[in-house]
């Protein structure tokens, strides 16, 4: 697309001329889509200005431009595969019409853009894969079939019974033991503390006791050179003391 082809594209979107018919909006079976108003007392052909535009000379769009589409490229409506021909990939561009199915829509698009056209409504189309059929089991004779089953079903039930028993009485027997080995370490864990605390209990009233009995002898051998020092002096017949 040139560069003047972009400038008219963007002329013609500026001028922005949308024409409604009137009165679409206040009743439910008219579309929006342009008529003429033709009444005598029509607001909007006689030109008023909140009713809406008339188109008039002026509001087309550049005639290079006219009826192309914004990507810059002419539509050419397809719905098999003979409307390709003849066609040019640097102004035209494929719009594959609303009726065409999937498995011929799959086909159109592959050989559009294989010859480099521009397809405006492309769509991926999901395929779905083909399950493979289930193989049918195999009938077995009746006769066969019970006689295999009937010596299974007796065979394994005793054996089934018999690993449950011992499987349930194994751990009755590890938690009687395991409480028996909780429980008398517990016992000699609570002894010993007892005995401990007696021991410190003794040897912390002992020494208290020899404590208070030092003083007492203290005090004795205070007093006993007292009593030496009065057994020196004697008495004279005269009353006199002397000293030995």
């Amino acid at each position: 697309m040139t560069t003047e082809v972009k400038r008219l594209i963007r002329v013609r979107t500026d001028k922005g001329a949308v024409f409604k018919r009137d009165g679409y909006g206040k009743k439910r079976q008219l579309s929006d889509s342009w008529r003429k108003p033709r009444g005598q007392h029509n607001k909007q052909r006689e030109q008023k200005k909140a009713k809406g535009a008339l188109p008039k000379p002026g509001f087309g769009s550049p005639v290079a431009v006219r009826g192309m589409h914004p990507s810059g490229f002419f539509e050419v409506l397809v719905t098999s595969l003979k409307d390709l021909e003849g066609l040019d990939p640097k102004t035209q561009a494929v719009r594959l019409g609303a009726t065409v199915g999937t498995r011929k829509r799959i086909i159109i698009q592959e050989q559009a853009v294989a010859a480099g056209l521009k397809v405006l409504n492309a769509r991926v189309v999901k395929t779905t894969k083909a399950k493979p059929a289930k193989a049918k089991p195999v009938k077995k004779d009746e006769s066969k079939e019970k006689a295999g089953k009937t010596p299974a079903k007796k065979t394994a039930a005793p054996a089934k019974k018999a690993v449950k028993k011992t499987a349930a009485v194994k751990p009755k027997a590890e938690k009687t033991e395991e409480k028996a080995e909780k429980k008398a370490p517990a016992k000699k864990a609570a002894a010993k503390p007892k005995a401990e605390k007696t021991e410190e209990k003794a040897e912390k009233k002992a020494p208290a006791k020899k404590a208070a009995a030092k003083p007492i002898a203290e005090k004795t051998a205070l007093a006993k050179p007292k009593a030496a020092a009065k057994s020196k002096t004697k008495t004279t017949k005269s009353g006199v003391k002397k000293n030995e």
